[in-house]
């Protein structure tokens, strides 16, 4: 079984977010960077199903040389080899282009991603990807079992759950608890430093999108605290100040 899964870089989720350029570019500086918390989900599947079936895992990412960092701690958790596209993530249906070319070349059984980037929080790079390629897209995969072609999953619907299957090739998207998150040990650090990791150039420039400027979220209001003997006091600020009731 050929695997693909795409993996993001994002800032690390502790990160105290700020602009420059008049609030048009995200400052990079003093950033961690870390692989999507939902990527690592799909490539911890992704290894799993390379484990029971055989074959080989190959992760891409749509990034600048900063990212190879990232992509080789994805190769010491299991994967084979990696691709990095050498340009600037600028929207979804860019890195769609990019995956979409790729996975063209490779012939590939799974294409796996994380439900969405932690980042920008658009969840679309999936859909797109089904599309360019003209097969099944399914998202948010919650659980993942293949069984002579045919994948057998789990998934979040409004209102509840739901049983699909569909014959492969497919592009899921992934969410917990679809597999534990894999931690490299020192034998995978150590593989992954020889493990292949191939840099092309984009296969397109189709970039959609602009940015006029970011904002921060308001600061969050302060918390006013009522003895719970003062129930009419609650009653009379939901009703004067917060205007909720």
């Amino acid at each position: 079984m050929k695997i693909l899964v795409c993996v993001t870089s994002v800032p690390d989720t502790t990160t105290k977010i700020s602009f420059t350029d008049n609030n048009t570019k995200f400052n990079k500086a003093g950033v961690t960077y870390i692989a999507g918390p939902y990527d690592d989900y799909a490539l911890s599947r992704a290894v799993e199903l390379k484990e029971q079936f055989g074959g080989t895992v190959t992760v891409i990412n749509v990034g600048e040389a900063d990212t190879e960092t990232m992509i080789r701690k994805c190769l010491a958790i299991g994967a084979d080899d990696a691709v990095r596209v050498n340009a600037v993530p600028t929207d979804a249906y860019f890195v769609a282009e990019q995956i979409a070319a790729v996975a063209k070349e490779g012939n590939y059984d799974l294409i796996l991603m994380g439900r969405e980037s932690i980042d920008y929080n658009g969840g679309q790079v999936h859909g797109i990807v089904g599309e360019m390629l003209g097969i099944p897209s399914i998202t948010p995969v919650m659980k993942l079992d293949i069984e002579n072609g045919v994948a057998k999953m789990y998934k979040e619907i409004e209102g509840g759950k739901q049983t699909v299957e569909a014959p492969l090739p497919l592009v899921l998207g992934c969410q917990e608890p679809i597999a534990d998150w894999k931690i490299p040990n020192m034998r995978g650090i150590m593989t992954a430093r020889t493990k292949p990791l191939r840099v092309v150039e984009p296969a397109a420039n189709d970039v959609l999108t602009s940015v006029d400027s970011y904002e921060l979220p308001a600061a969050r209001s302060s918390c006013r605290m009522i003895p719970a003997e003062e129930a009419e006091t609650l009653i009379m600020l939901l009703k004067t100040e917060a205007k909720v009731l």
